[in-house]
């Protein structure tokens, strides 16, 4: 039985690069042997419940302006563009008018890892990011532990 554990980040992660003080940073892991690619795609294959929570979430930032679906390029898990990928790292994510964000897939030595990276512009950031953590953080456990169970 494999569960889902808080991590630091992997000290190889391309994330270090953007890290700031002030910026959000989480990472879980789970034991799984795949690629960072086909974990990313179990990621981002949302069960029911979270894409209700993402339709609420549409509906709630639209007078905002906020994007919902990311840019339009032909490369992307989920709704995540894909920013960069290598044989043990997947990097998605885009910026926005209040935040930027990025999720890293890492996949080694029978691990694989989801950090996520938000770096707030603004009030309006930082308000969006406390009121979504406690759906992020079972999104994100949920999506590791859906990374496994496909092993």
């Amino acid at each position: 039985m494999s569960y889902v554990r808080f991590i630091p980040l992997p000290a190889s992660s391309a994330l270090h690069q953007r890290r700031v003080p002030g910026d959000f940073l989480d990472c879980y892991a789970v034991h799984a042997d795949t690629t960072p690619r086909t974990a990313a795609e179990v990621i981002t294959d949302f069960p029911g419940w979270a894409q209700f929570l993402l339709l609420i979430r549409r509906i709630v930032t639209a007078p905002f302006g906020l994007d919902n679906d990311g840019p339009d390029v032909p490369d992307k898990v989920g709704p995540f563009p894909v920013e960069s990928e290598s044989e043990t790292e997947l990097v998605a994510g885009f910026d926005d008018k209040h935040l930027d964000f990025r999720v890293s897939v890492m996949a080694q030595d029978g691990q694989v890892s989801l950090a996520t990276w938000v770096s707030p512009h603004n009030i309006g950031g930082r308000l969006y990011l406390a009121a979504i953590m406690p759906f992020h953080i079972a999104i994100a456990r949920n999506a590791l532990a859906r990374v496994a169970k496909a092993q």
